[in-house]
């Protein structure tokens, strides 16, 4: 039987369906998502955003991007990684930085170094986050 995630502390929110990797493997792939899957399509959209994101983002802009990012650790349907999420942006130096791409691209890639920490996998070096999710790598395999 699948394993799912964690009850939300809050009852009113709804428990999503979220398999473990090895059960999620032999499932349709129009089934639920597991937690690693959710996780690594989010992370794609997340620094998708960052690439995307202006060189010289207006003021308003740059609240849009921190109201999202709050809402984005409220409203993830994995409630202990949202948990965490907030949790990390409350430490010092943490909170989200917006005031241009090259500075949002590096908090997200240490957002994501955080996670990556405390499951057990290895950092990805922030240098070079705008040649994995904007410009691709120099080597020219991204066409």
């Amino acid at each position: 039987m699948a394993r799912s995630a964690p009850a939300s502390k809050d009852s009113s929110k709804p428990n999503t369906a979220v398999q473990t990797t090895a059960v999620a493997q032999s499932l349709p792939s129009d089934c639920p998502p597991d937690v690693e899957q959710l996780g690594r399509s989010t992370w794609t959209l997340l620094h998708s955003m960052t690439a995307a994101y202006p060189e010289r983002p207006t003021l308003t802009q740059q609240s849009e991007t921190r109201q999202f990012i709050s809402l984005f650790g409220k409203m993830y349907p994995c409630w202990s990684c949202a948990d965490d999420f907030r949790s990390w942006m409350k430490e010092g130096g943490n909170e989200p930085r917006v005031s241009n791409r090259d500075e949002f691209g590096r908090w997200m890639c240490e957002a994501h170094n955080a996670v990556n920490v405390k499951l057990g996998k290895k950092s990805f070096d922030c240098d070079k986050w705008e040649e994995r999710w904007r410009t691709g790598w120099r080597d020219g395999r991204c066409g």
